[in-house]
């Protein structure tokens, strides 16, 4: 009887401590098809860097290592736009979340910038395949987010309240010498991301796309410095019907932040300028970075959300709490 009840103890405490394990809400997936599409076309090298390798197991050990309970797979840049590999990789994130449910999510990629072969993407992944929401590059091809012509994609994903997470592209046109001597992750990709969600919020589409809320990777990118400045133009710009209204509270109550990159306490106190804390995620970026280096990084983050009077009461609630409300 006393053996039993310790091993009915261990098996408590084994599960409390699984579910207060970290869900990391920015993980790419990086597939065999995938790459040999992009080698097929001559794109390795889009982002200007070399994609780093990916498996499942390896992935699994750095989170048991790191004690991370849930991450959720996007798809990698550079997006592909064949409908084919997308269904690929989408169907290979599928597989994973069915064999590892309680380790794995996913948000399903789509062929844009054909819009009715992303709508139809869309719902197959949502409908068929349970994908956990959707990811949407900042532009495919020149075709950034909030462009009119995405406006029935959003509708569906409106009727469907699904999880948009973004994630930075190679801007569309782009400088190549530039990216060579500055590589996109250093700046541009902080650029293109604060250039995306400006343009959808300038064209008021999370207000009137209620129910999708939208992930905002790596700190929320310069979106605390060009809010403000955003609030602070408007009037002027709407004089010239340059713009129309903007419901300011609606589009940043559908917007929430990953701190994948750079965190730190001030990063976080700056984004608490634009949010709340009920809006903070964390973010590994994996495999983007050795697993070593993710290690120490959710550690400091850990440290410093116990140790910061300010941030310690968000800490549970940052590393795990806000996801799983957000993913129901």
């Amino acid at each position: 009887m006393i053996r039993l009840k310790a091993t009915i103890i261990a098996m408590a405490f084994a599960a409390t401590s699984a579910a207060q394990g970290v869900t990391d809400v920015h993980s790419h997936i990086i597939t065999p098809e995938y790459l040999t599409t992009l080698e097929k076309e001559g794109r390795m090298m889009d982002e200007g860097f070399p994609l780093p390798k990916y498996d499942a197991e390896t992935h699994l050990k750095w989170m048991d290592e790191a004690g991370i309970q849930t991450s959720v797979l996007t798809l990698a840049a550079p997006q592909p736009t064949s409908a084919q590999t997308v269904r690929q990789a989408n169907e290979a994130a599928a597989k994973l979340k069915q064999k590892y449910p309680t380790r794995f999510m996913f948000c399903a990629a789509l062929p844009l910038p054909d819009v009715k072969a992303a709508i139809h993407e869309a719902v197959y992944a949502l409908d068929t395949l349970k994908a956990n929401g959707i990811k949407l590059a900042t532009n495919v091809s020149g075709q950034y987010l909030g462009a009119p012509e995405l406006d029935t994609l959003f509708s569906v994903l409106n009727e469907r309240k699904a999880i948009v997470i973004l994630h930075p592209h190679r801007p569309e046109p782009v400088n190549r010498s530039v990216m060579q001597q500055t590589t996109l992750a250093m700046q541009e990709y902080l650029s293109e991301t604060t250039r995306a969600v400006i343009n959808m919020i300038s064209r008021n589409l999370l207000a009137r796309y209620p129910d999708i809320k939208v992930i905002v990777p790596h700190c929320g990118a310069y979106l605390p410095l060009a809010i403000p400045r955003m609030k602070s133009l408007a009037p002027v710009m709407q004089a010239h019907k340059m713009v129309g209204k903007i419901d300011w509270e609606a589009n940043l109550n559908n917007l929430y932040y990953d701190l994948a990159g750079a965190h730190s306490p001030e990063v976080i106190r700056m984004l608490l300028t634009i949010t709340t804390q009920s809006h903070l995620l964390y973010g590994s970026d994996y495999p983007y970075a050795a697993p070593q280096a993710l290690t120490a990084s959710l550690a400091r983050m850990k440290e410093y959300l116990t140790s910061e009077p300010g941030l310690a009461p968000y800490k549970e609630a940052i590393l795990y709490k806000n996801a799983r409300k957000l993913f129901k």
